[in-house]
């Protein structure tokens, strides 16, 4: 696995350069406690069980929190917050010492430090309590508070030799950030050089310009829906600041929450929402309860009124697919059927990329997906997917904060967007394993870099058996497979183009290749042109390509059962949906994707050109006197009739009307498979 192995070792050499990067965290700080209990009856009074407490353990939460990761992946982490003069104050210093970060925290007298209190039996949480919710800060508090982060930004810069050190928002709606550090900030910009935002509201953060953010898909389609963009009704002007309404309080940094999706239709009943939703943008044209209404100086503030602080409900943060797999709905979102069944938040998000970057500011956003990972795009390249292990929600607290640091610092590094953002998602990851507020230690994410010990020795080219192994493993260091297939005859730019757009849907590319029985079955006796040898000898040399399958059915479904993929790709203008593998793979729990063509790029029309040279040379000589051998005739290549869509590889004859979904495929144009 030579690929593998040399990927693994640039990702390596990332994470070492992360050691004493400056790095300060500004934002909401909180208390994790967690309190481990064991329950064997219930009591008299009420079906409930009675806790017998085992063990209680304090953590660093939020911005906190997002510093400790910071501190534990190499990085020098300083962090500025206010903090409360009381216990949980205390404990929370007490955290941030044993993390080595440097505690530049401002204490509030009579402001209660926010704390989270889960009790747990048997690793199920059954409640949570919070308290703290703080009172604004005072003006002298907002002093003394921008004075520490003037200082610890040059504490930071004399530290780094001068460099500019990098910052990290953390906004969760607690009131560590008023108007007037937000205005600061804003303005110093240019006193840091990568500066990565996670917030509650992105609307607060106008004019910050930063590198990353990295919304949750509610966070992300609340923002779309107040500031408006194409299919969604605009609810506020673009330069229209929205307070946080007073009633709600906040609740903490989004976690990366695990659990099963709402089911039926109750989501539009509740909403209003229709369930015909906007095919060309994913998003319904009715905006999101609870924005504010248009022209006014504040949102909502009645008793519905449903405003962006605090966590996301279930229903905010979820997608659910109706019983008829007609539409998908999430909290404002609605998708047409006609988009394509399987269409998921992660092709939602996808598709409004552009659009974030523009509202924000941002060169790089990373939406993050729960239990579906996270869809990651900058201003250049594809966007790249990443995939997660679905856990217990115990497990997963502060996994957010983990991605926010890993992204950060990869990103501070100078490290290419795909590979920051696979090592944001794998540090995420590996922290899930047990409950608790999730950290990743440095060693721990270089542990996970080094791999399988014999998957350095492992051929690029391999069985099916040995690939159920190899796939086994990635799996358990959290790396997400995609999975493709075809003859790959004649390789052609096309072909290049194709792997590498599928190797940026996830970390492992497995291509699978048809026999040389296998192609002459479904091309023809003349085909394929290049033996199975030479065809799987060229993919394997590709460095996008990890491994190189060799299959004799005329359908990879037995492979896709061994392999199981996280997505599968096929190359055509045509939805997934028409894919025949695509019921197969979505019943294992993966995503069907095509790629579009490269015009003019294709096996067959290669053959065809190939094929008319010879026949034109051949003219030539007969013209010239020169008897023509029988084995240079060359049959010309027969094209079946043309009934309603195009197939790959068809012509669609000149003057033939096109039926609907073939737009782009001019009169006597073929549709290429890039794979064949």
């Amino acid at each position: 696995m030579a690929h593998a192995a040399a990927g693994q070792g640039r990702l390596a050499s990332v994470v070492q350069s992360w050691r004493e990067r400056p790095v300060l965290v500004i934002g909401d700080a909180m208390v994790d406690d967690w309190r481990f209990a064991d329950s064997e009856r219930l009591c008299r009074e009420a079906p409930a069980p009675v806790l017998t407490l085992r063990r209680r353990i304090s953590a660093a939460g939020g911005a906190a929190n997002t510093a400790v990761n910071v501190a534990a992946l190499g990085g020098r982490a300083v962090l500025v917050a206010p903090v409360g003069a009381d216990a949980a104050g205390d404990e929370l210093h007490d955290c941030l010492d044993r993390a080595g970060v440097w505690d530049r925290t401002v204490n509030e007298p009579g402001r209660p430090t926010p704390v989270k209190r889960r009790m747990l039996a048997g690793d199920q949480i059954l409640l949570r309590e919070d308290s703290g919710d703080p009172d604004p800060l005072t003006a002298e508090g907002v002093e003394r508070l921008l004075t520490a982060l003037d200082c610890a930004t040059e504490e930071l810069k004399a530290a780094a030799a001068g460099a500019a050190p990098t910052l990290v928002v953390c906004d969760y709606g607690l009131g560590a950030l008023p108007a007037p550090v937000r205005a600061w900030l804003i303005t110093a910009r240019d006193r840091y050089a990568t500066v990565a935002l996670d917030a509650h509201d992105l609307a607060d953060w106008h004019g910050l310009a930063p590198t990353v953010v990295t919304p949750s898909f509610a966070e992300a389609t609340r923002l779309l829906a107040r500031v408006g963009g194409p299919g969604v009704r605009r609810t506020a002007p673009d330069d229209l600041h929205l307070d946080h309404p007073g009633h709600d309080p906040a609740d903490g940094p989004s976690e990366l929450t695990v659990g099963t999706a709402p089911g039926g239709s109750d989501g539009l009943s509740d909403t209003g929402l229709s369930d015909t939703g906007l095919s060309d943008t994913g998003l319904s044209d009715t905006g999101l309860p609870g924005t504010g209404r248009a022209g006014t100086d504040r949102p909502d503030t009645g008793p519905a009124a449903t405003g962006p602080r605090g966590e996301p409900t279930p229903g905010e943060g979820r997608v659910a697919m109706t019983g008829d797999g007609l539409s998908v709905t999430g909290t404002g979102v609605t998708v047409n059927a006609e988009t394509g069944e399987g269409v998921d938040r992660a092709v939602l998000a996808e598709s409004r990329l552009a659009e974030l970057r523009r509202r924000t500011g941002a060169d790089v956003v990373a939406v993050t997906l729960d239990t579906d990972g996270a869809i990651v795009g900058g201003a250049e390249g594809t966007p790249r997917r990443s995939h997660s292990t679905p856990v217990p929600a115990s497990h997963a607290v502060g996994a957010g904060d983990v991605y926010l640091a890993a992204m950060t610092l990869a990103l501070a590094a100078d490290a290419p967007l795909p590979i920051a953002a696979q090592l944001a998602q794998l540090a995420a990851t590996i922290t899930v394993s047990e409950t608790g507020t999730c950290v990743c230690r440095r060693e721990d994410l270089l542990g996970a870099l080094g791999g399988n010990p014999g998957d350095d020795t492992r051929p690029v080219v391999v069985d099916a058996d040995e690939l159920a192994t190899i796939v086994a493993g990635q799996r358990e260091s959290g790396r997400s497979v995609v999975f493709t297939n075809g003859c790959f005859d004649v390789l052609h730019p096309g072909h290049v183009r194709y792997l590498e757009q599928a190797r940026t849907l996830g970390d492992l590319l497995v291509v699978a290749v048809n026999s040389d029985h296998s192609v002459r079955r479904l091309k023809g006796p003349d085909r394929p042109v290049n033996p199975v040898e030479d065809r799987v000898a060229l993919l394997a040399a590709l460095s996008c390509v990890d491994h190189v399958v060799v299959f004799g059915e005329d359908s990879p479904a037995g492979l896709i059962r061994v392999v199981r993929p996280d997505v599968y790709v096929k190359g055509g203008d045509y939805p997934p949906e028409l894919v025949p593998e695509a019921p197969l793979v979505r019943r294992l729990g993966g995503q069907v994707r095509t790629l579009g063509y490269t015009p003019d790029r294709s096996t067959s029309a290669i053959i065809e050109r190939i094929r008319a040279g010879e026949r034109l040379r051949a003219g030539e000589r007969l013209r010239a006197g020169e008897r023509l051998p029988a084995v240079e005739r060359l049959p010309a290549v027969e094209r079946p009739q043309t009934v309603g869509r195009p197939q790959a590889g068809e012509e669609v004859p000149a003057g033939e009307g096109l039926s609907s979904g073939t737009e782009g495929v001019a009169s006597g144009r073929t549709v290429p498979d890039p794979s064949q």
